[in-house]
């Protein structure tokens, strides 16, 4: 009798443990995608400081986010962590630091390449700290 409740108590619960497998498998997905993008091995010979920071920075903040999805969507939703204007925020916090990694290879910054290279490290730390904030506040 008890290998049959511990089946059904299982079954019960198996939405939300499928919930937190695909969840890590997505989490690992798109942050090796990430990796696989920025290739942070490959060091650029004039700025190699600038560039190791941005890479570093900018994987450190997707996996931030990631996580930080992840424990919203599980808990009560995006909808519900992020209310008003922090939703705003948490959109800003998404998308500005993923455009400065793409257009880093531009030509129009490639004179101030190193330049742009430290504002965009600066934006993903403060990226970071914004959604750390966000989360538990």
């Amino acid at each position: 009798m008890a290998n049959f409740t511990e089946g059904l108590i299982f079954i019960s619960n198996f939405k939300e443990l499928l919930n937190h497998i695909l969840g890590a498998f997505f989490i690992i997905i798109v942050f090796s995608l990430g990796y696989a993008y920025l290739r942070p091995h490959r060091v650029h010979k004039k700025y190699p400081v600038s560039t190791l920071l941005l890479k570093v920075s900018y994987l450190f903040y997707l996996l931030v986010l990631l996580i930080i999805v992840y424990l919203a969507a599980l808990k009560e939703g995006l909808d519900e962590v992020f209310m008003d204007i922090e939703f705003f925020a948490f959109l800003l916090v998404l998308f500005v630091p993923t455009i400065g990694v793409f257009a880093r290879k531009l030509g129009h910054f490639r004179k101030k390449r190193e330049n742009f290279y430290y504002f965009f490290t600066i934006i993903n730390i403060l990226s970071v700290v914004a959604l750390i904030l966000m989360y538990i506040i």
